[in-house]
């Protein structure tokens, strides 16, 4: 007997056409109002929300969760040992099957009801990336109450335009909108590094993708605190220098011998510091210089390096220290008895240490970047 085929499932709900990625840490009580004020804005079908969650210590991931159950609009995407807005958005263009996509926050300070014009310039194809932004002509920063946020927001759209050749009017803008297909061709070469992944595609796509700006109201935040930090502009920087250099010197470890070199001048410090005034004897200064620099090092690396992997809890951070000191020790073996063995054959001894910290950074960068930051 042979058996009926089978018979399609259909649904009645308008075609999938948007989705709306919501790169989230701590923001748990703004999902559910924000998600009414999408559906307000574009109507009840055709859209998805794609919270893409850095395991938020508040319950986003849950909350978001709870209220898929009742919305299948809704999915979450919550990512354990993985940090950062840009690399969130390319997840979120990388998991989901909507035509066009578009990344805004979750606090609140972007208003959905700019989701339709911007939509429609994409679609229209009048443009390839439609912005919302915080300077063109007919927008407002007043309900942001920062304006020392809004100096640096200036300062840095200058140095991108003239460092990218990006002419618009808003290139650190968080919010924007495009085809998810044209995004999913950039991400593998995108550096994916901080927050600015606006930057990121712009600088990255070979052809000039034209940019519609969309004048945006820009609010303060509904609930909880902002999570940029002091870091977020060396994130800035680091993105640009990622589009210049990175080729040549990977970005990570052009920020890695950054703080080596700060490194360099805490250790010559305290080198200078128990020579000079304590009168230790060379081998035993150089040796507290090492392990100081060491501290140093880790501690800077940990909030700038490796923000995206960083260390926060205590028990995380006390295992980390402990760990990037046992894996540079035999760097710093080598550090201190290369630098002595220098200054004892009558090398000066600031090159002498010098030397020795050369020969310890190559295992400083190779064992931590594999067993402190790439473990936890």
């Amino acid at each position: 007997m042979s058996s009926a085929a089978p018979v399609p499932i259909r649904s009645t709900m308008a075609a999938l056409e948007l989705a709306i990625i919501l790169p989230t840490l701590n923001e748990r009580d703004n999902l559910a109002p924000l998600v009414a004020r999408i559906e307000q804005a574009l109507g009840p079908a055709g859209w998805e929300v794609l919270v893409v969650d850095d395991n938020s210590a508040d319950g986003t991931a849950e909350e978001a969760r709870r209220l898929a159950l009742t919305d299948p609009r809704l999915r979450v995407i919550q990512r354990i040992g993985r940090r950062g807005l840009s690399s969130a958005a390319i997840e979120g263009f990388c998991a989901t099957a909507a035509p066009f996509a578009a990344v805004m926050d979750a606090d609140h300070q972007h208003d959905p009801q700019l989701l339709v014009p911007m939509l429609d310039a994409v679609r229209s194809g009048e443009a390839d990336v439609a912005v919302a932004s915080r300077f063109a002509v007919g927008a407002s920063t007043e309900g942001w109450g920062r304006p020392d946020r809004e100096r640096l927001s200036g300062i840095a759209n200058t140095l991108a335009r003239k460092l990218t050749g990006v002419e618009l009017t808003d290139p650190m803008s968080g919010y924007f909108l495009l085809r998810t297909a044209t995004a999913r061709e950039l991400a593998p070469r995108l550096s994916a590094i901080g927050f600015k992944i606006l930057l990121d595609l712009l600088a990255t796509s070979e052809r000039s993708l034209t940019v519609k700006d969309v004048p945006m109201n820009f609010s303060a935040r509904r609930s909880g605190e902002s999570k940029l930090d002091r870091a977020i502009a060396f994130d800035f920087l680091a993105g640009l220098y990622d589009k210049s250099f990175g080729r040549l010197i990977p970005t990570r470890f052009a920020m890695f011998g950054t703080v080596g070199a700060l490194g360099v001048l805490v250790h010559m410090a305290l080198l200078y510091l128990f020579l000079l005034t304590a009168g230790t004897a060379f081998p035993w200064a150089q040796a507290i210089a090492t392990f100081g620099a060491m501290t140093f090092n880790f501690w800077l690396n940990n909030f700038l390096t490796y923000r995206d992997r960083r260390l926060t809890t205590p028990g995380a951070v006390l295992r980390g220290w402990l760990s990037f000191i046992a894996a540079c020790s035999v760097g710093a073996f080598a550090n201190v008895a290369v630098a002595t063995t220098l200054f004892d054959r009558g090398l000066h001894e600031v090159a002498a240490a010098l030397v020795g910290i050369a020969i310890g950074s190559v295992w400083n960068y190779a064992l931590s970047s594999r067993f402190v930051w790439g473990r936890y």
